[in-house]
């Protein structure tokens, strides 16, 4: 792919994270849609549970954001391409699968 392709998909996946992340962190103004524990027991249970999901969709939601925003200063850097961590070349299938990482193989399995 060349620099233009790749900027190109960085983009459009950068609207489509955006997009997502104000839909799921966008908090409603009406009133009557307060949103409480409830009266009973397990209605709170299940409203507190969904509100961690919501929360953890948003992290991740960011974290990927950041790498997108990264890979396109990787970009403009000229080192797009290149390990964060150990300066190597990132394969060129790893690029392909997932545009924006910043690691290659070897460095993102010692990170988990």
């Amino acid at each position: 792919m060349d620099p233009g392709e790749i900027e190109g998909i960085l983009r459009a996946e950068r609207a489509s994270l955006e997009a997502d992340l104000a839909a799921l962190t966008t908090v409603t103004r009406d009133p009557s849609a307060t949103i409480g524990f409830g009266k009973r027991v397990g209605e709170g249970t299940s409203e507190a549970v969904g509100r961690i999901e919501r929360v953890g969709q948003a992290d991740a939601l960011a974290a990927k954001l950041a790498a997108v925003d990264r890979a396109l200063a990787k970009l403009d850097e000229g080192t797009y391409g290149v390990c964060d961590r150990c300066g190597d070349a990132i394969a060129r299938e790893r690029m392909e699968a997932v545009p924006w990482t910043s690691l290659c193989v070897r460095c993102a399995s010692r990170r988990r």
